[in-house]
Formats: structure tokens, sequence, C-alpha cells
């Protein structure tokens, strides 16, 4: 019986270089031309824009009355709660909240069916401001995301972990949420609105 030969692992064939002698002119790799750097360029870098209402982090465009973004699970909670949604804004803020609420929000309310039947009566009150999504899909978190980033007017109310997470990269933009059965205000300067004691 012959020997059985065993398998070398990982033995890989050799590879002649590219620049090697032997190989053709033509087949060889041309070594890379360095480009010279001129001194007098400018340089050029990319900065990003901040928009003009932003003074430092401060926000000039909120004051009231408060346009206050509701989120889908902000509605729920509320209701939950037993909180009057606009009452309970203007409690928090001490002036006149407008709630508004994009077709992502009211399509992903209307898309969880007969149990919240009462977050859908609640969104389609008249109080509220109903704002027109133009993109495609019903993803409310992009659109809230995208809304509040072109438009520095708003603060956004919502309960999502992962959103507020989001929101808080964006520099200028105060966020609402419930803690306690009552309403609070994150990243909000001291500046607006009435005294607080």
């Amino acid at each position: 019986m012959g020997k059985q030969k065993t398998k070398k692992f990982a033995a890989m064939k050799r590879m002649i270089n590219l620049k090697d002698n032997r190989i053709k002119e033509k087949d060889r790799s041309k070594a890379k031309e360095k480009k010279k750097k001129d001194p007098s360029a400018l340089k050029e870098r990319e900065v990003t824009k901040y928009p003009s209402c932003l003074f430092f982090q401060y926000n000039t465009q909120l004051g009231p009355p408060y346009h206050v973004i509701v989120d889908t699970n902000f509605i729920n909670f509320s209701i939950k709660a037993k909180l009057d949604i606009v009452q309970s804004m203007m409690d928090c803020l001490y002036a006149k909240c407008i709630p508004c609420i994009t077709d992502c929000v009211m399509a992903e309310i209307e898309k969880l069916g007969m149990k919240y039947r009462v977050a859908l009566r609640i969104a389609k009150d008249p109080r509220f401001e109903r704002l027109p999504c133009t993109h495609k899909g019903t993803y409310a978190d992009d659109c809230l995301v995208q809304r509040v980033t072109q438009h520095k007017c708003y603060i956004l109310a919502t309960v999502d972990r992962d959103l507020k997470r989001r929101i808080r990269k964006i520099p200028g933009v105060p966020i609402m949420y419930i803690s306690n059965h009552r309403y609070n205000i994150e990243r909000m300067p001291d500046d607006y609105g009435a005294p607080r004691f």
C-alpha cells in the first residue's frame, strides 16, 4: 500500500511581481507618479454649514406660540398617563402651544388598527396642525428628523429613545418627553418663555 499524501493547508502559489523584468513590457505595472503639491494653491476643506437661526446653541427661531411636532408613541403614552396633550404642553412651556402632526405619524397611527382608535381621534383634533409630507414611504422617524433639521422652529415631542438619540445630535432642537405623569422639556434655554421660579 502506498503512503497517503497529506494536503498542505494555506499553501499558496508564488506569484511573480508585476514589476519583474521577466514580464513583457506592456503587461508590467507602471510606477505611480507622485503629484507635487503646489504650496501656493489654496487648501480646500469642507466646513459644515450651520443655519443662521442658531447663535451657538441658542435657537433664535423658537418662541411662543411654540410649534410642537408630536410622535406616535407620545400620543399613546399621553393617553396612558391620562394627560390632555394641548393643556399639558401649555403647563410645561408656560405659553401657547400648537401641536403639529405629520402625514407619516397619522399613517402610522392608522396602521395600528382598532386598538389605538383613541389615539387616532386625538390626532384628528382640529387644534392639531397637519404637516403634509412629500417623501415616499411612511417611516415617521426619518421624516421627523428631516423636518426638524430643515426647519429649526419646532420642538419635537417623543418618548422613543432611538429618535431622541438622533435628535440630540441636531443642534438647537429641544425635545419634549413624559416623566412622572407630566411633560418635561430637554435642551431648552432658560431665556425662552416665561420666567422660571
